[in-house]
């Protein structure tokens, strides 16, 4: 997960820095689908009622959110939420045992929160697809030990593991989705006057326009589609083709055939992760700027909002 030091920034609404965060993120998210990738889809973790121990704990949720509920309590207390890059997917958290921090003004202030939606399509999208390959080998198995029909999928028993990595998962997605605040933050105050008509008369598709960047999505994903491929793969180093001198002056082996090689197994679906970003991820951090924006004139008066509109120019 990647954590910044709002105290230390010079410029946290810098887009360079913001681009650097979002792209950090990117290696989070896969490495934490990878690992996700190697259990079973294990739909039962994410069906509301369907573990009796909670039941009797007197939770009616799934195991997943009692997951996120346990953790997130004590993040709360470590006041991980007063955080403005930070959202939890839990309410009726506790308040922070530490003292808050004075974080410096960077968004404008909002309630916007996208886990919900973030929670969904994760759980009833994402997971069955990532998981497709460890699901089909425990089908194998349990097909051996003579266990047929709807029994030989799906659960593979790892529920804690499963939903320790869910938790990594989610939050990940969750900084990336609401970093969105951070984009339209920082385009709004560079040029108000192009935003600000289009906030008084609300107009979603031209607000939309105002921060897409075509040509940086289809960037992003054909960097997203190169590390999946990359990361998915096992690297094993074959010691036979290494030189003398490459043990004895300490160089590492050039990547020309003398060094690690990829043996072809592929640890998670690719097309898969750059689906998660272009059909989920993209959208929703889309939705998320947008609903930013519409309320970025809320409580200020005519004359603050006149004053804003005299910055930058109409487009």
């Amino acid at each position: 997960m990647q954590s910044q030091n709002f105290m230390l920034v010079e410029d946290p609404l810098s887009l360079d820095r913001i681009r650097s965060v979002l792209t950090r993120l990117e290696d989070t998210i896969i490495f934490s689908l990878i690992e996700r990738a190697q259990f079973a889809s294990n739909p039962r973790i994410y069906q509301r009622g369907g573990f009796k121990e909670l039941k009797d704990l007197g939770f009616s949720g799934s195991w997943l959110e009692w997951f996120l509920k346990e953790i997130e309590t004590f993040h709360a207390k470590a006041r991980r939420y007063t955080s403005p890059d930070e959202y939890p997917f839990t309410s009726d958290l506790p308040e922070p045992v530490l003292p808050p921090l004075s974080f410096p003004k960077i968004l404008y202030p909002n309630n916007i929160n996208a886990n919900q939606s973030i929670l969904s399509f994760y759980t009833c999208a994402i997971v069955p697809r990532i998981t497709r390959r460890a699901t089909l080998a425990l089908a194998v198995l349990k097909r051996a030990n003579g266990i047929t029909g709807n029994e030989e999928f799906e659960d593979d028993g790892n529920h804690g593991s499963a939903a320790t990595i869910d938790v990594e998962v989610l939050q990940s997605i969750s900084k990336r989705v609401h970093y969105g605040k951070f984009v339209s933050e920082s385009k709004f105050l560079e040029n108000p006057a192009a935003f600000i008509p289009h906030i008084i008369k609300p107009n979603r598709q031209i607000l939309e326009d105002l921060i897409t960047k075509p040509e940086v999505e289809r960037k992003l994903l054909l960097r997203l589609r190169k590390k999946a491929a990359t990361y998915a793969q096992d690297i094993a180093v074959d010691d036979h083709h290494k030189t003398n001198a490459d043990v004895s002056d300490g160089k590492t082996p050039h990547l020309n055939g003398d060094g690690p090689k990829l043996n072809g197994t592929d640890k998670i679906d690719v097309d898969g992760v750059v689906d998660l970003y272009e059909s989920y991820i993209i959208p929703l951090t889309k939705e998320v700027e947008v609903e930013y924006l519409l309320h970025r004139l809320d409580g200020l008066s005519q004359e603050e909002i006149d004053k804003l509109a005299k910055k930058g120019r109409p487009v």
